[in-house]
């Protein structure tokens, strides 16, 4: 039996206007190539951290993305899953 593959602090280029960074954002965990994990100790979930992850997930063209806040009293309380659609209406999952 196998584990899955799971990369850590990945770096993820960005280009803009013709300038290109080599690490302009650090994904925290990357699962089998298809998932982004952003690992968070806040008191709340905010918006701003969805926002976070999809950029994540639409700058590494992955479909599939997992906050996880661990400052909460159950880890189940702390899980947002966000999907990334190719509908410009569609909104992420909670």
């Amino acid at each position: 039996m196998r584990g899955l593959l799971v990369e850590s602090e990945v770096a993820l280029p960005v280009s803009y206007r013709g300038v290109k960074l080599e690490c302009g954002y650090r994904i925290d965990l990357l699962v089998e190539q298809r998932l982004i994990v952003e690992l968070k100790s806040v008191d709340a979930l905010e918006p701003l951290h969805t926002a976070q992850v999809l950029t994540y997930m639409r700058l590494a063209r992955k479909p599939l993305g997992i906050l996880i806040n661990f400052n909460v009293r159950l880890l189940k309380h702390g899980l947002r899953r966000v999907i990334l659609s190719d509908s410009p209406s569609s909104s992420p999952s909670s």
